[in-house]
């Protein structure tokens, strides 16, 4: 993939791109959440890179999707914050 003429450094364009493929998020929800992190790029901008780059990540996304090997378990802790009981939960997969 070809970033030259581009403003804003391939890392920026790279992960609002894989925001907007590998999530549900709109245009504007990736503008904003850029936004926090000091980087302003409007939603067009983030609309034409992933036109451009559209297949590129399609292709990786789908050679990382999880094979029949894979799997994960959910592991569940119960801590107790101020007198409260709270559960947390999380994800974990064959690699930790």
């Amino acid at each position: 993939m070809s970033y030259k003429r581009y403003r804003l450094p391939r890392e920026v364009i790279a992960h609002a791109v894989w925001l907007y493929f590998r999530f549900p998020l709109s245009f504007r929800l990736i503008e904003e959440m850029l936004l926090e992190r000091g980087i302003i790029v409007s939603c067009e901008t983030i609309r034409c890179g992933s036109l451009k780059f559209s297949s590129a990540f399609a292709r990786t996304l789908r050679h990382k999707a999880a094979r029949c090997g894979d799997f994960w378990y959910l592991d569940e802790v119960r801590i107790v914050i101020q007198g409260q009981p709270q559960w947390l939960w999380r994800a974990v997969d064959q690699d930790g």
